[in-house]
C-alpha cells in the first residue's frame, strides 16, 4: 500500500478520517474484481466525473459513514463475463466484497445493502476521495464521508477509566464458544467410546454461546476461516450473570 504524506495544514479530525479512508479504499481495492491491481491514491471530490454513478452503501458503527464506490467501468469485463457464461452478475452484487472490506476498516458496525446513487448527489467537500489506478491512471473511486462522531482523547491529564482500563489490555482471557450441553449420569460417560452420539440441548442452527472466563457475553454463528473454526458474533448479551 503506498503511504501518503496528509498536509499538516487540516485539522487532526481530517487527517485521520483521510487516512481511515485511504486504508479502507486499499482494502476495497482488493476485492474489485479487476484484471489488474488497483492502487489507492488521495484525491479530490471534483476528480471524480460527474456523470459517474455510484455503489453507496452506509454503515452503522463507531464512526457511521457513507461509503461508495464508483468502478462501472473497471468491472465491465467481470460483468460481461459473467452474463456469457450464463450467471449473470449484478453491480452491487460485484462490489458488495470490496465495500464489505472496506467497512473492516472502519471497526465494529453493520454494513447495510448498497444502492446506486448518481455522483453528484454523493460527493461533496466533506466527502474524503481516493482513486483506484492502474498504471498511474485513475480507473474508479472510492470516497468515504464520516458521519458519526469519532472519539477522541480527553484534553486533561487526569486519568481516565478508559485509561485506567489500558493496564489491563494485555491479560489474556479464555474465549470459550459453547454450541449446546448436556447431562449425563457417572455410568454413561464411563460407558462413551468412539462413534457414540450426545444430544445436546440446543437445535441445529441455533447460535453459539461465546464465554469469556466463564462468563455469557455473546451469541454467534459458527463459521469456517482458513480451514479453521470461527464464531460471527450476532448478538452482544451484557450484564450476564456467569454460567455455572
Amino acid at each position: 500500500m503506498n503511504v501518503t504524506e496528509v498536509p499538516t495544514a487540516r485539522s487532526a479530525a481530517d487527517v485521520d478520517a483521510a487516512a481511515t479512508a485511504l486504508a479502507a479504499a486499499s482494502a476495497a481495492a482488493q476485492l474489485v474484481p479487476s484484471a489488474v491491481s488497483l492502487v489507492a491514491v488521495p484525491a479530490d471530490h471534483t476528480d471524480v466525473p460527474t456523470g459517474a454513478t455510484a455503489l453507496v452503501a452506509s454503515f452503522v458503527g463507531s464512526p457511521s459513514a457513507e461509503l461508495a464506490l464508483v468502478a462501472a467501468d473497471v468491472i465491465e469485463d467481470a460483468l460481461v463475463s459473467g452474463a456469457a457464461a450464463g450467471t449473470p452478475l449484478a453491480l452491487a452484487d460485484a462490489l458488495r466484497p470490496a465495500l464489505e472490506a472496506a467497512a473492516e476498516v472502519l471497526g465494529a458496525g453493520v454494513l447495510e445493502p448498497g444502492r446506486s446513487e448518481p455522483v453528484a448527489g454523493v460527493l461533496g467537500p466533506d466527502t474524503h476521495v481516493v482513486a483506484l489506478q492502474q498504471a498511474g491512471v485513475p480507473v474508479a473511486w472510492f470516497a468515504l464521508r464520516v458521519r458519526g462522531p469519532r472519539v477522541t482523547a480527553p484534553t486533561t491529564t487526569a486519568p481516565t477509566p478508559r485509561a485506567n482500563l489500558r493496564m489491563l489490555y494485555d491479560v489474556e482471557m479464555t474465549l470459550t464458544a459453547e454450541i449446546g450441553r448436556t447431562r449425563l449420569p457417572v455410568r454413561q460417560v464411563l460407558e462413551l467410546a468412539p462413534g457414540a452420539v450426545l444430544e445436546l440441548d440446543r437445535t441445529a442452527g441455533s447460535p453459539a454461546d461465546v464465554l469469556v472466563n466463564g462468563r455469557l457475553v455473546a451469541r454467534g454463528e459458527v463459521v469456517v476461516v482458513d480451514e479453521a473454526y470461527g464464531i460471527r458474533v450476532t448478538e452482544i448479551v451484557p450484564g450476564t450473570e456467569p454460567v455455572v
